[in-house]
């Protein structure tokens, strides 16, 4: 048994929680407490700012810089006043009366927050291109109780008070907290393009849910939100101009996405600093455009499924189809200006078109890829110029210029998510690429298939029914993965970000969270601060795991069911060799 003064030696040499996610390019602390309350007096360039739990910002789509600080400085305030954590799973296990400051000895109060932008935000600081913004950042908090932020644009404002609220803890008798002061940091982003892909196709997602995603991406510093709208599953999305689409092609009425949503979404992001970016995937994955129009469509309703398509319900637009353009014409000219306003780009999908649906196809009549590749390069240069049109810049997954040979724009930016054999191809081609390698960073593998099997041969073929991309990414594989490794200089220069993947066959509102969190952090250090430290070594999940398992904890003290990292025994301490593998 310890003797309570050998217990008390070890209690004073623990050293303070100091778990900032993603981790700064730059960081240096103490050991001193500062106190923060209601009463600070916060400075935007020399304005006041009122330190408030609860403000919302002016909508867009003409965004102020005053009022996106104002935004971050309420959400900050109100996690750090209202959703702070008492951090007893990572001190020592029973120590976090002895590890927490007195509060019976003098407090010095963080009094002043001041905020100073050195440069004027543009309309692209609010619609970014990859590179338009300068997300970097300064903070500092002298022992003294005066902070702080010093960035370039509002977005790297926002950062810095995402940075600052993970500096404090809530005491268990109800105090706030950091144990961390002086604190100098600089930071900013290794990769432009940092984000996730939302299905909200497969499965509809309420407002609320796609909001907490929002909400817990800004909090990881990830800037990007590519919502995968529509399917051959369903179409979820209102287009006044063609109601008749979610009419006949949403799930349910009221499982919808009207204009007012879709702004909604838009806004909410923007004012957190996230981009988003939405998808109506086409020439394929279009299938329920036939329950309204039968006569654009080929291959709907065929069998087997497994010839036609890569998941039921199988459709594609006709590719010859006189028709087809009158329609899309209506509909991106309905579309696109309601979302050019709030972003730079238009992702047109592209991915797993099947020529065998084209022997169906009564406009093409054989799926001989030298008759079908010459049309997806036509229906590819009319569908780009639909998006540039509207002043938007296409993004198209990987297949459209690597397995069909289809010349793509020099700004067309190609999602890849076949591997680094594939992104090596694409890179070496020229192409800005952002990342999506299904073997890191697709979050729904690993949880065995969705699809039934009937007893017999099909049954005993497929047993134990796993998926197709298992294993489980965990964090650690996600966390392993480095989106430029393999590549030239000017090959990884090209490789602007990468996306984790939520595809939705399986994943609704209720475990919509657990998937996503803390996973998706994990990919967001690797886009924020890179896989490489200072040094050129790998990060270790040493260095990770228990910053990890901090972050987790503050995404569900600010309602996010994020999964635990690892149980309680391997946190208390913060001791990352507790639970090493030996």
């Amino acid at each position: 048994m310890w003797s309570k003064a050998v217990l008390s030696l070890l209690l004073l040499t623990v050293t303070s929680v100091h778990a900032i996610w993603p981790i700064p390019e730059s960081i240096s602390t103490g050991n001193s407490t500062l106190w923060i309350g209601d009463v600070l007096l916060v400075t935007y360039n020399g304005e006041p700012i009122p330190w408030i739990r609860n403000y919302i910002p002016f909508g867009g789509p003409k965004f102020s810089s005053k009022e996106i600080v104002k935004g971050g400085v309420a959400r900050t305030a109100k996690n750090i006043l209202d959703n702070s954590f008492v951090p007893w799973k990572l001190y020592p296990r029973m120590a976090l009366e002895k590890t927490e400051p007195s509060l019976w000895q003098h407090k010095t109060y963080i009094t002043r927050l001041e905020i100073v932008q050195t440069e004027k935000d543009t309309a692209k600081t609010f619609k970014p291109l990859a590179g338009d913004v300068d997300e970097s950042y300064n903070l500092t908090v002298n022992a003294n109780g005066k902070a702080r932020i010093t960035a370039v644009s509002s977005i790297g404002v926002l950062r810095a008070l995402e940075t600052f609220s993970q500096l404090f803890f809530k005491h268990s008798k109800g105090p706030i907290y950091t144990k961390q002061a002086p604190v100098k940091i600089s930071d900013a982003p290794q990769y432009d393009h940092r984000g996730l892909l939302l299905d909200v196709s497969r499965d509809y997602l309420p407002l609320d849910a796609i909001y907490r995603t929002i909400d817990a991406l800004s909090w990881s510093k990830m800037n990007r939100i590519h919502i995968h709208a529509t399917d051959s599953q369903s179409w979820p999305l209102e287009i006044p101009s063609i109601p008749e689409l979610h009419q006949k092609g949403a799930y349910a009425h009221g499982k919808t996405y009207s204009p007012i949503d879709v702004a909604a979404i838009q806004t909410y992001a923007i004012q957190r600093g996230v981009e988003a970016i939405f998808e109506i995937d086409s020439p394929g994955h279009l299938g329920v455009v036939a329950l309204s129009h039968p006569d654009l469509i080929t291959g709907w309703g065929a069998s087997p499924w497994t010839t036609y398509c890569a998941e039921p319900p199988c459709g594609q637009l006709r590719l010859n189809e006189p028709k087809v353009d009158p329609f899309l014409d209506k509909l991106m000219d309905d579309l696109l200006p309601r979302l050019a306003p709030y972003s730079a780009y238009f992702h047109t999908g592209g991915d797993e078109v099947n020529f065998n649906e084209y022997s169906l196809d009564p406009t093409v009549g054989t799926n001989d890829s030298s008759v079908i590749v010459p049309l997806i390069q036509k229906f590819i240069d009319k569908h780009h110029a639909r998006v540039r049109k509207a002043g938007l810049v296409p993004m198209v997954w990987e297949e459209i210029p690597a397995n069909y040979n289809v010349t793509i724009g020099e700004d067309v930016v190609v999602q890849s998510w076949l591997g680094d054999e594939a992104i090596k191809s694409l890179t070496a081609n020229g192409h800005k690429v952002i990342t999506s390698n299904y073997n890191f960073w697709y979050l729904d593998c690993g949880r065995g298939q969705w699809l039934n099997f009937a007893e017999g041969e099909s049954f005993e073929e497929n047993y134990p029914f796993n998926d197709w991309c298992g294993p489980t990414k965990n964090w650690r594989l996600i966390y392993s993965y480095d989106p430029r490794a393999g590549l030239t200089d000017e090959e990884a220069e090209l490789v602007i970000g990468g996306e984790v993947g939520a595809w939705a066959e399986a994943i609704d509102e209720v475990n919509l969270d657990s998937i996503l969190w803390p996973r998706s952090s994990a990919a967001g250090e690797v886009l924020w601060s890179g896989r490489l430290d200072a040094a050129g070594e790998n990060r270790t999940q040493l260095d990770a795991a228990p910053r990890l398992a901090e972050f987790r904890e503050r995404l569900v003290a600010r309602g996010v069911r994020a999964e635990p990292v690892h149980m309680v025994f391997c946190t208390q301490g913060m001791d990352p060799n507790a639970c090493l593998f030996q």
